[in-house]
């Protein structure tokens, strides 16, 4: 294998791979730019406030036509003079390019740089559009008697330019260039021509435009907060996406390391299985001097401890396969009805002779008329003796074991095995229950084991839908809890024959 590859193993996601969703790293990157740099709002989103105005014009392209029409036809009723009918023409015509242009203007958004040339060509329009009504505003009615034509004027400039507010105010400036010819012409007018009604004029539309400016102005802010709030939801749904594909890659890197896992111990099992079995059979037949005496004393205790330190192995390549078949879903129960009682007392007698040797007495309480379980009896016969070996392997001399079977409160059964050794302290609880964990205590016996017992006790009992529990204080002793639940219970059927009652032997103890 090449270099590359290798170092590309040990990776727990190719980063080496092309991305599946390069264009969203790079707006996620483009994001984290602008957010860091704190683009303002004022002019980050030219563009987008540009598209809203050109798409305002393309939905309201019937009200400006509506507007001069009506002006004109109102302005006949006052004066019926023909030029109103020319004004009202190259107004019309004003809109019409500005409706042309914005239906050509989406087109042609490429970049900021055109959005920015757009935006002036807009303005220029408005500008136009301003000149026209400005033109309107100085014109006078000869025949009027009265100020009721002023007032008429100033009521027309005043709703175009409202008009024009909720119509422009996406695009910065578009309400000024509108209103400002009609506002300075008037104002020119007032003063040279000082007369109440051209300053009564002059006052509505200069009023109506700053405050029209003034909401314009508000209405613009409340859409750029709108877009930041938006632009900034993007850009969190494109960070999600980007961490949901770098999950899914580290999830398939690491579903193929488990598969490599599994089937290196699946393989390597057989392998080292054929020499242990041949290693333990040899020292077998060496120890028990089948063949012939061992004329070396030195020669048959080294045999014995070869066969000791195989069997050692060997028990741990099986809890690690164990657990390996567990963790990956292949752990198969092979389930039938028996008494937990039964195979209690069965595990009990294998531990039996180890207790006798450290004089630690086994103390059985077993509840009365416990009827079968519907379990594996190897994998439930395996947790038990777990229980009992590191029962018996942490308590002192002259200590004592118990082992109790019983019901639970929810209508399962239970078997607890609890001794008066030294004890876990609290903190190392989760420590003990991980794969290969071993506690302080653990560590300075001198029967260290695995660390592999009660990781799979756990995982046997979850199996079964069951739980395991384990409490522990430090110099007070140990209490260890498989809780089987009600539907593990096999209902109606009577005790297993020959499974004795605490009436029978009542704290029953082994010396």
């Amino acid at each position: 294998m090449s270099q590359p590859a290798t170092i590309s193993d040990k990776n727990i996601v190719d980063r080496t791979r092309t991305h599946r969703n390069a264009a969203v790293v790079k707006t996620v990157r483009t994001a984290r730019d602008t957010l860091q740099n704190g683009r303002t709002s004022n002019t980050g989103f030219d563009r987008e406030m540009l598209m809203l105005h050109v798409s305002a014009i393309l939905q309201g392209a019937a009200a400006p036509p509506f507007l001069v029409i009506m002006t004109a036809l109102a302005g006949l009723y006052f004066d019926a003079a023909l030029d109103l009918f020319a004004w009202a023409f190259v107004t019309l015509c004003a809109y019409a390019v500005l409706l042309l242009k914005a239906r050509r203007a989406p087109r042609h958004f490429e970049d900021d740089a055109d959005a920015r040339r757009w935006r002036g060509q807009f303005l220029g329009i408005h500008l136009l559009i301003g000149i026209c009504w400005a033109i309107f505003s100085v014109r006078d009615c000869s025949a009027c008697g009265g100020d009721t034509y002023a007032y008429y004027k100033a009521t027309t400039l005043v709703v175009v330019i409202a008009a024009t507010a909720m119509a422009t105010f996406t695009l910065r400036f578009a309400l000024i260039c509108a209103a400002l010819p009609s506002v300075g012409i008037l104002l020119v007018l007032a003063l040279l021509r000082p007369d109440p009604a051209h300053f009564s004029v002059l006052a509505m539309v200069a009023t109506a435009t700053a405050l029209f400016l003034f909401v314009s102005r508000r209405l613009y802010d409340s859409n750029v907060k709108m877009l930041t709030y938006q632009s900034e939801k993007d850009y969190l749904i494109a960070e999600l996406e980007v961490a949901k594909s770098v999950s899914d890659e580290a999830r398939r890197r690491a579903e193929e390391a488990n598969l490599a896992k599994s089937r290196f111990l699946a393989s390597m099992s057989h392998e080292l299985r054929t020499p242990l079995n041949a290693i333990l059979g040899f020292s077998e037949v060496m120890e028990g001097e089948v063949l012939g005496p061992l004329e070396n004393a030195s020669y048959k205790e080294y045999v014995g401890d070869i066969h000791r330190s195989g069997q050692h192995l060997l028990n741990l390549i099986n809890e690690i396969l164990d657990l390996s078949r567990i963790e990956a879903g292949r752990y198969d129960l092979n389930e039938s009805s028996l008494s937990l009682a039964e195979i209690a007392e069965d595990c009990i007698a294998l531990v039996q002779l180890k207790a006798r040797n450290k004089n630690i007495r086994i103390i059985e309480s077993f509840q009365e008329g416990l009827p079968l379980i519907w379990v594996d009896e190897k994998a439930i016969r395996q947790v038990l003796l777990n229980l009992l070996s590191n029962a018996v392997k942490f308590t002192p001399l002259g200590g004592e074991i118990t082992v109790k079977i019983g019901w639970t409160a929810g209508g399962g059964q239970y078997a607890a095995v609890s001794d008066n050794g030294p004890g876990i302290p609290e903190e190392e609880i989760p420590v003990v229950l991980s794969a290969f964990g071993q506690g302080s205590i653990a560590i300075k016996s001198a029967e260290q084991g695995t660390g592999l017992g009660l990781p799979i006790v756990q995982a046997i009992l979850a199996k079964h839908g069951g739980e395991f529990i384990l409490r522990s204080r430090l110099r007070e002793g140990t209490e260890a809890l498989a809780i089987l639940p009600a539907n593990r219970i096999i209902a109606g059927m009577e005790a297993v024959a020959g499974v004795q009652t605490p009436e029978q032997k009542k704290r029953r103890a082994f010396a």
